[in-house]
């Protein structure tokens, strides 16, 4: 199963980023969305599980909860926007993935057999930072992840 990961559109879906994302299994979008319209568009593309991030506060958001654990065979991922945020101890939780935006910093590290992920920033540029999308890759209990910068 190949999941598509995206964080920080801010209301700019780049199709550098709807490129990267073709072809896979499900999305997941971790905040600091920008606007519904976003939404449909990468709903285009595969289902699609989403979190508020703390830009995300107009009408159209409310229903869009702060924090997801989701399930993909033998593989727990758990999603929010700000790492800073994390509430839960994952190991003992059972999580096998934390996902997260809001820094625009990408991030793929291990800490104590968890993994952690941001895909970095789709949308508009901050500082010299990076645009980019991931990919996590499940094959029966096991998961790998992809970093993709995106050429903009």
């Amino acid at each position: 199963m190949k999941i598509g990961i995206i964080a920080d559109t801010h209301g700019l879906l780049r199709p550098q980023a709807l490129a990267a994302l073709q072809g896979v299994d499900q999305l997941i979008h971790a905040g600091d969305i920008g606007g519904p319209q976003i939404l449909a568009e990468l709903e285009r593309i595969a289902p699609l599980s989403v979190v508020r991030g703390n830009n995300d506060g107009d009408a159209w958001a409310d229903a869009i909860p702060e924090r997801l654990t989701l399930r993909f065979g033998a593989v727990s991922l758990y999603v929010l926007h700000d790492l800073k945020q994390l509430d839960i101890d994952p190991k003992a939780a059972g999580i096998d993935v934390v996902i997260a935006g809001h820094s625009h910093k990408p991030l793929h590290e291990e800490r104590d057999g968890v993994l952690y992920l941001n895909p970095s920033s789709a949308g508009p540029r901050r500082f010299k930072l990076p645009i980019g999308v991931a990919l996590l890759h499940i094959d029966g209990g096991s998961v790998r992840a992809e970093l993709i910068t995106l050429e903009v």
